[in-house]
């Protein structure tokens, strides 16, 4: 995701951003891109505090025009507000990380219906925060393109129902939310998308997609903190049995502070211990003829037999049936 996108979210995170290995000059470049893990670990901590409509109507109320940068107006200068959310699809890139969130739109006779899809599981709060402002954020921007508030004709969110929904029908202007959805999605009618935007100025949105592709070109992809420690425990491993002390020393961290952040990641030290180990015996076992003893050395476990208890509880097989079929965690 962009810095912009991170800010938004930020703001009412009391400086949770510098737990997650966000510096002050992360967040003022526009060019650096923050993983989606990392956006999603800072709206999880904002969610502690508010319920996710609550989180999702703060966000759009943050998100004035130009917030977002050039994606923003991507939407508001083009021809028609459909030609507009096309090229937000189109360049998306440009404020989420794409790898986990996508914008999908589908016009079908007289319906758009505008698509936010995230991977996250209905039940995490966070991601369905984001999911709700991501439809918000939309009706917010096609408005503004067309000068005038768009009443969708319906809205559907990969969400429990929350208690109260009054700030839901508030964000998007309908009682006609559905929950529980494979998908979020907001359908506007075709027609009020096609009106031509009465500002928009000829060439002006060929300018805008050329920029993004600028911004594309130069972004600076961030690591999470989490991607940071992984690194340093695989190079850790790749010389020696990695202990705690030494990866926090490698780190520049006491070990107490190191557990205290594997967990704000929903992470342990022995889980990333189990799949450092599982993905090297997993890699020996495919891509080399090195017998299962001699990987048990390698990989830190006592002996063969060790090995293939391992296997078996990763992949439901044995060490050979395993190399045989080829079978990838």
């Amino acid at each position: 995701m962009s810095v912009e996108a991170a800010r938004l979210v930020r703001v009412p995170s009391h400086g949770y951003a510098q737990l997650l290995g966000l510096t002050p000059e992360h967040l003022n470049d526009d060019q650096c891109r923050i993983p989606s893990a990392t956006g999603l670990r800072l709206a999880e901590l904002t969610a502690r505090h508010v319920s996710w409509p609550e989180q999702a109507m703060l966000l759009v109320q943050q998100s004035k025009l130009g917030a977002l940068g050039v994606w923003d107006y991507l939407i508001t200068a083009a021809p028609t507000p459909l030609e507009g959310i096309h090229d937000a699809a189109d360049y998306f890139a440009t404020v989420a990380d794409v790898s986990t969130d996508r914008l999908e739109i589908a016009v079908d006779g007289g319906l758009v219906t505008i698509s936010h899809l995230n991977q996250a599981d209905m039940d995490h709060e966070a991601a369905c925060a984001i999911r709700a402002y991501g439809l918000g954020l939309y009706r917010q921007r096609l408005s503004e393109a067309a000068r005038r508030n768009l009443i969708p004709v319906k809205v559907t969110l990969a969400a429990k129902a929350p208690r109260c929904h009054d700030l839901l029908i508030e964000l998007y202007g309908t009682r006609a939310i559905t929950f529980e959805a494979p998908t979020s999605t907001i359908t506007f009618l075709t027609a009020d998308l096609t009106t031509p935007t009465v500002h928009a100025q000829p060439g002006l949105s060929t300018l805008l997609r050329r920029h993004a592709d600028q911004t594309l070109a130069t972004a600076i992809p961030l690591h999470s903190w989490l991607d940071l420690f992984r690194t340093t425990l695989s190079s850790v491993y790749d010389e020696a049995t990695p202990t705690l002390g030494v990866v926090a020393q490698r780190m520049n961290l006491s070990v107490r502070t190191l557990q205290r952040r594997l967990s704000e990641h929903g992470s342990t030290w022995n889980g990333e211990i189990e799949t450092l180990r599982r993905d090297h015996v997993t890699e020996l076992l495919l891509h080399t003829t090195l017998s299962v003893d001699a990987i048990a050395a390698r990989t830190g476990y006592a002996d063969a037999r060790t090995v293939h208890r391992a296997v078996q509880r990763w992949h439901g097989t044995t060490p050979i049936t395993l190399r045989r079929t080829g079978l990838r965690s």
